[in-house]
C-alpha cells in the first residue's frame, strides 16, 4: 500500500491542479501546494495521528487538516471528488504535459476539442492551433517539446519509487524460510535515474515458498507470469517486478547477469568466448569439459575473467572494462564518504521543518557539518529579507554552541538572473559561510545568453556552488541549453563546484555530465537540497549519480574536512 502521506500529498496537489483550472484563488492553490510537500516530507504516518497533531504539521492548518482526515476517513477529499465532475478528465490529463497549464488546457479543449495527448499531437501535426488566441509558434514548439518528455517518462518511474518498492521486497522475501540470500539487480542496482521493471533476485534451493510470499504481498495486483524459476507481477506502485529465484551455488553468477547493462555483459562473455570459457546466469563453464568454474560470488565470477570486481555503477559499457584491465577504475565516492551537505532549506522559506529539526537530522546522517541555504530575496514568492537572513544568522550562532558534534554553517541559495547576476552585495554576501547559486527563471534562453549567465555567476568571487546546473525536472521539465565545456571551464579556472543534486527529480547534474565536467578539472557538491526530513534520505541517489560519473571522495568538496573546504571557498575569493 502507498504511504498515507504519499495518497493525501497526492490529493491536495490534484486539489490545486483543479482549482488552477477552474480560476480558483491563487493564495489557496499555494497553501494545498505546500501543505502537500509538507504531509510528503513528514517522518511520521498521518493515518497514526490524531486531529491535534495533523495541525501541528507545518503548512497543515484548521482547513488542510480536515481535508486530510476527510482522506483518512473516506478514501478521498470531497472537494476533489466535486470538481472532478465539472472538469472533463481529457483536460486534467493534458495539464500533464509539461509547460501546458491548465487553463491553456482548458482552451484547447474548449476551442478545437482536444482531450488526450494524442489527439493534441495530432493537432499540432495538422496545424489546428495556427490562429488561437494566445498559442503561437513558439508556444506550439513547447507543447511539442512538452509531449516529448512526457512520452520519454512513459512507463518508467524515477529511482526513489523503484528503490523504495524494492528495498520492501527484499525486507520480505529476506525473511522466508530457505532464502539465503536477496537483492535487486537490474538498471535500479545501478542507479539508473529512471526505472522500467525492477528486477529482484533470490537464493534458495527450495523456490516455492519464496514465490508465495512475492505474489502475497499487498500492493501486487496482477500476477503475469508465475514458475519456479521467474515470477512477474505488477503493483499499485505502477511497476512490474520480475523475480528470479536460483540455487544458491548460482548467486555471483545470477547477481553480475541480471544486474546488466547489456552492453557491459556482451563485453563479459567477449572475454570468456576468448578464453575458451561461457559465461551465464548460471556460471563460467569450460567449454570443452563443460566444468563449472566460478559462480558463487561476483568477485570470482570477475576474477575468473581477468578483472577486479566492477562496481554495479560503472556497468555501462563506458569504459570500465578497459580502466579494469589496466588497474585505472577509481575509487568511487559513496554515503560514508560525505562528512557534509551544502545545500538546505527550512520553513523560513519553501522548507516543511525548522532549523532544529533540520539539524537533528544532519545529526542523525552523522555529518560533521551542514550547511542551511534558505532562498534569496530575489525568488520573490519565498518573502526573503536581509533582517530575516540576518535573524536565521543568529540563530545558527545560537544552536552551534548547543551542538558541539556539528558545526552549522549559514548559507544560501542564491538566484542567478538572466544577466549571471546575484541576490545581495558583496559585503553582505561575504557574511555567509557558503553560497550555492542556481538558475529558478528565464529556462529558456538561448544557448550563448544561457552560457554567458553560468560563467558570470562561476566568476562572483561569493558564489561556492552551482545548484541543480541543468535545471531540470524529470519528466517535466528538459535541461536548458549551454555550452556546458565552456561552463565547466570556468568552473574550474574560478574553483566553483557543480552540484549533484540528490532530489529524485533532479539528480542534477547528471552522469554523462560529471564525466565532462571532472575531465575539465571541475570540483563538486554532493547536497540533498532537503525540504523536509525525508528528504534527507535522498542522499543515496545522488551519490549513485556521482559514482555513474566516475566520482572519486577527492573529487567531491563536502567529503573534506571543513578547515579544507574553508580553505577552497578562501582560495575562490582570493583567486576570481
Amino acid at each position: 500500500m502507498a504511504r498515507a502521506n504519499d495518497e493525501a500529498a497526492a490529493l491536495l496537489r490534484e486539489l490545486a491542479d483543479l482549482l488552477s483550472i477552474t480560476g480558483g484563488d491563487a493564495f489557496k492553490i499555494r497553501a494545498y501546494e505546500k501543505a502537500a510537500r509538507s504531509l510528503q516530507g513528514h517522518p511520521e504516518d498521518v493515518a497514526d495521528l490524531p486531529p491535534s497533531r495533523l495541525r501541528q504539521i507545518p503548512s497543515v492548518g484548521e482547513a488542510i487538516a480536515k481535508k486530510v482526515e476527510d482522506y483518512l476517513a473516506t478514501g478521498t477529499i470531497r472537494q476533489v471528488e466535486e470538481l472532478r465532475t465539472r472538469i472533463p478528465a481529457g483536460v486534467r490529463a493534458l495539464t500533464e504535459i509539461p509547460g501546458l497549464g491548465p487553463k491553456k488546457a482548458l482552451a484547447l479543449y474548449e476551442e478545437i476539442g482536444v482531450s488526450s495527448v494524442d489527439e493534441l499531437a495530432e493537432a499540432i501535426g495538422r496545424g489546428r492551433l495556427r490562429g488561437l488566441k494566445g498559442f503561437g509558434p513558439k508556444t506550439e514548439e513547447n507543447i511539442r517539446h512538452g509531449i516529448e518528455l512526457l512520452r520519454q517518462a512513459g512507463e518508467r518511474s524515477l529511482v526513489d519509487v523503484a528503490a523504495d518498492l524494492a528495498d520492501e521486497i527484499v525486507a520480505v522475501l529476506s525473511e522466508v524460510p530457505g532464502v539465503e540470500r536477496c537483492a535487486f539487480a537490474g538498471s535500479l542496482r545501478r542507479m539508473r535515474e529512471t526505472i522500467g521493471d525492477v528486477d529482484v533476485l533470490a537464493a534458495t534451493n527450495d523456490p516455492r515458498p519464496v514465490m508465495e510470499a512475492f505474489t502475497a504481498l499487498p500492493f501486487v495486483t496482477e500476477v503475469i507470469a508465475g514458475g519456479d524459476k521467474k515470477t512477474s507481477v505488477r503493483t499499485s506502485r505502477g511497476l512490474q517486478v520480475d523475480l528470479r529465484v536460483v540455487p544458491p551455488e548460482a548467486w555471483g553468477a545470477a547477481l553480475q547477469y541480471f544486474t546488466g547493462s547489456q552492453a557491459h555483459n556482451v563485453r563479459t562473455r567477449e572475454i570468456a568466448v576468448r578464453a575458451g570459457l561461457r559465461l551465464s546466469e548460471y556460471g563460467i563453464f569450460d567449454v570443452e569439459s563443460g566444468a563449472l568454474i566460478a559462480s558463487e560470488t561476483e568477485e570470482e565470477v570477475y576474477a575468473r575473467l581477468g578483472l577486479p570486481w566492477i562496481h554495479p555503477t560503472l556497468r555501462e559499457d563506458a569504459g570500465e572494462i578497459q580502466a579494469a584491465l589496466a588497474g585505472e577504475l577509481p575509487r568511487l565516492v559513496t554515503v560514508d564518504d560525505l562528512r557534509g551537505d551544502l545545500h538546505s532549506h527550512t520553513d523560513l522559506t519553501d522548507g516543511t521543518a525548522t532549523l532544529e529539526e533540520m539539524v537533528r537530522a544532519a545529526i542523525g546522517r552523522g555529518l560533521e557539518y551542514y550547511a542551511v541555504t534558505d532562498h534569496a530575496p530575489n525568488l520573490v514568492m519565498q518573502r526573503m529579507t536581509s533582517e530575516k537572513m540576518l535573524a536565521q544568522r543568529e540563530r545558527i550562532r545560537a544552536l552551534n554552541a548547543r551542538t558541539p558534534e556539528l558545526e552549522i554553517l549559514h548559507g544560501t541559495e542564491l538566484n542567478i538572473d538572466g544577466d549571471g547576476n546575484v541576490d545581495w552585495d558583496a559585503e553582505f554576501l561575504a557574511g555567509f559561510d557558503v553560497c550555492v547559486a542556481s538558475v529558478h527563471s528565464q529556462f529558456r534562453q538561448d544557448k550563448d545568453a544561457m552560457t554567458r549567465r553560468f560563467v558570470r555567476a562561476c566568476e562572483n568571487p561569493y558564489v561556492h556552488v552551482i545548484g541543480h546546473p541543468t535545471t531540470r525536472s524529470l519528466g517535466r521539465r528538459g535541461p536548458v541549453d549551454a555550452d556546458w565545456d565552456e561552463v565547466f571551464r570556468a568552473a574550474a579556472r574560478t574553483g566553483t563546484a557543480m552540484e549533484i543534486d540528490c532530489f529524485p527529480d533532479r539528480l542534477d547534474l547528471p552522469a554523462d555530465l560529471v564525466r565532462r565536467a571532472r575531465r575539465l578539472g571541475v570540483r563538486f557538491s554532493i547536497d540533498t537540497d532537503a525540504h523536509s526530513l525525508r528528504d534527507h534520505r535522498n542522499i543515496r541517489f545522488g551519490v549513485g549519480v556521482a559514482q555513474r560519473g566516475w566520482l572519486t571522495p577527492d573529487d567531491v568538496i563536502n567529503t573534506w574536512p571543513l578547515d579544507r573546504l574553508r580553505a577552497f571557498f578562501a582560495a575562490k575569493a582570493e583567486r576570481v
